[in-house]
This record gives C-alpha cells, sequence and structure tokens, in this order.
C-alpha cells in the first residue's frame, strides 16, 4: 500500500511539474524572432531573394499596414511572406490523412520594425511538429528548419 501512495504521489508530482514546465517555457519558444541587419524594405527583397536562391517561393506577400489603413485602422508596417516550397507541400496535400496540417502551410515569416529596428518573426514549426504524426513531422521539420534558413540570412546574429 505504501509503495502504491508513493507511485501515486510521484506520478501526480511529475504530471504537475510537466504542465508547469510546458507553460513557462513553451510561450517563449513558440516564435522565432530575428533582429534583421538591414531596413524594412530591403529585408523583404532579401527574404525574396534567398528563398528563391534555395528553391522556394513566395506565393503571396500581405501589407498588413495596408490593409487596416483600408478598414480605418492605423497601425506601423507590417508585411508577412508565405513561403513555399512545393515539393514539401505536396507531401502534405497527396496524403488525406496529412492534409489537416495545411492549416499551418505555408510558413509564414512577419517582418516589422519596432524601436528603430527591424525584425523577422516566424512560428516554431519544429516545435510544433512534435505533436504530429510521423510523415508531418518530417516535413514539418524539413519547412522549419529551411523557413530558418531563409531568416538566418538576414539575421545581425
Amino acid at each position: 500500500m505504501k509503495t502504491m501512495m508513493i507511485f501515486f504521489i510521484g506520478l501526480v508530482a511529475g504530471v504537475a511539474l510537466t504542465i508547469a514546465a510546458v507553460y513557462i517555457f513553451v510561450p517563449g519558444k513558440m516564435f522565432i524572432v530575428k533582429e534583421s541587419k538591414f531596413g524594412m524594405e530591403q529585408t523583404v527583397a532579401e527574404l525574396e531573394r534567398t528563398a528563391a536562391g534555395m528553391k522556394w517561393g513566395v506565393p503571396h506577400k500581405y501589407d498588413l499596414q495596408a490593409t487596416l489603413k483600408g478598414k480605418g485602422f492605423e497601425v506601423e508596417p507590417v508585411t508577412v511572406m508565405s513561403l513555399c516550397r512545393p515539393d514539401l507541400a505536396n507531401v502534405i496535400l497527396s496524403s488525406h490523412d496529412e492534409q489537416l496540417v495545411s492549416a499551418m502551410m505555408p510558413c509564414r515569416v512577419a517582418v516589422y520594425e519596432s524601436n528603430g529596428k527591424t525584425y523577422v518573426s516566424m512560428l516554431n514549426a519544429k516545435l510544433l511538429s512534435g505533436l504530429l504524426g510521423k510523415k508531418s513531422k518530417s516535413v514539418m521539420t524539413e519547412a522549419s528548419n529551411g523557413s530558418e534558413a531563409i531568416v538566418s540570412s538576414v539575421a545581425l546574429n
């Protein structure tokens, strides 16, 4: 009985510590943010150039400042770029079991200014991919690595 009680207390403590660790550490890891060595326009241009050189496409760019201005709101400049590597997208989109992951596609990168500096941010898809099935995990990890390489091309550090 005593052994069972110790086991149960240990199990509850382990679950509680795991939940606390996720609650404390995961939010800070959800996004990857890099300061750019360029201004806003040149950062966007360099990201497009690097993506093309790595055989990635940029099917869409969204000027969120212009979009919101059209709705009566004033915000600082933010450009969101969709990054796509068609061969990776095909793996997800050609499988009925994997298509639900398309909600995370294409990879998005945001370019914005704050306090006179330009930043690039992206979702840490590699972190989230650990929750996916084997095929999706592999594809999203590879896509995340590629996106990080593209972002690193403009990063200061």
